[in-house]
C-alpha cells in the first residue's frame, strides 16, 4: 500500500515538473519585444483598474454611508452597477452588529457601494420592497433588487457570525467580487471577537416591522 502511494505522489510530482518546465521554456523562447509587449500590456492593465476603482471611490464606493431620504436611494442605486443597502432602525440591536460588519466590506470590496437607510424615513420603499424584518439588506444590482438578507437566518443565525459569512452571501448574490468557494460558506463557529447577546424577534413600535433586537436604545 505504501509503495503504491509513493508512485500516486511520484507520478504527480513529475506531472507538476513537466508543467513548470513547459512554463519556463514558453518564457525562455520569448524576446525582448515579446516581454516588452507583456509589459505594456500588464501596464494597461493596471491603468485601466486603478481608473476604475478612482470611478468608484467618486461615487462613493469603498466606505459605508447612512443616506437620508428615499430619494437618495434611487440616485445612489442608479449611480453604481452594484448596491448592498442596509435597512435599519437605531434601536434595533443587530442593525448595529451588522453596521460593524458592512464597514469593513466596504472598505474590502471597493467594486460595490455600500449604504443604509433608516426605515422611518423611507416608508414608500419599505413597503415597495416588502421589507417586515429588520435589519434586512436589500442588493441589488444595475438598479434592480435580486436578492435579500433577512435578518441574520442566511448568515449562520447568530449574532456572533463572522465577517467572513457576510462576505461569503453577498458574493453567493454576486453583488461582490468575492475569491473564496461558494459551495463552502465559512464556519460560523468563528469568534468575531465580541459577545453578542441572544435576542428574541418582536415587533417595532409604530409600524409593525419584526425586528431581531429585544432592546430599544431610543
Amino acid at each position: 500500500m505504501a509503495n503504491q502511494q509513493m508512485d500516486i505522489l511520484t507520478k504527480v510530482l513529475e506531472q507538476v515538473e513537466e508543467k513548470v518546465d513547459a512554463q519556463l521554456s514558453k518564457l525562455n523562447d520569448l524576446d525582448d519585444d515579446d516581454l516588452d509587449r507583456l509589459k505594456e500590456r500588464r501596464l494597461e492593465a493596471l491603468k485601466k483598474a486603478q481608473k476604475q476603482k478612482q470611478e468608484w471611490l467618486s461615487k462613493g464606493h469603498g466606505e459605508y454611508r447612512e443616506i437620508s431620504s428615499e430619494k437618495d436611494f434611487f440616485g445612489e442605486v442608479k449611480d453604481s452597477k452594484n448596491v448592498v443597502c442596509h435597512f435599519y432602525k437605531s434601536s434595533t440591536f443587530r442593525c448595529k452588529i451588522l453596521d460593524k460588519h458592512l464597514t469593513i466590506l466596504a472598505k474590502k470590496h471597493v467594486e460595490t457601494k455600500f449604504i443604509k437607510l433608516n426605515v422611518d424615513k423611507a416608508p414608500f420603499l419599505t413597503d415597495r420592497l416588502r421589507i417586515k424584518v429588520i435589519p434586512t439588506m436589500a442588493l441589488l444590482t444595475d438598479g434592480i433588487t435580486k436578492d435579500y438578507v433577512v435578518g441574520f437566518a442566511d448568515l449562520g443565525n447568530t449574532d456572533e457570525f463572522p465577517t467572513e459569512m457576510l462576505e461569503w452571501r453577498l458574493g453567493c448574490a454576486d453583488v461582490i467580487n468575492y475569491s473564496g468557494n461558494l459551495m463552502e460558506p465559512p464556519t460560523v463557529n468563528k469568534r468575531t471577537g465580541t459577545k453578542f447577546t441572544k435576542v428574541e424577534k418582536k415587533t417595532i413600535r409604530g409600524r409593525g416591522y419584526d425586528s431581531d433586537s429585544d432592546t430599544d436604545d431610543d
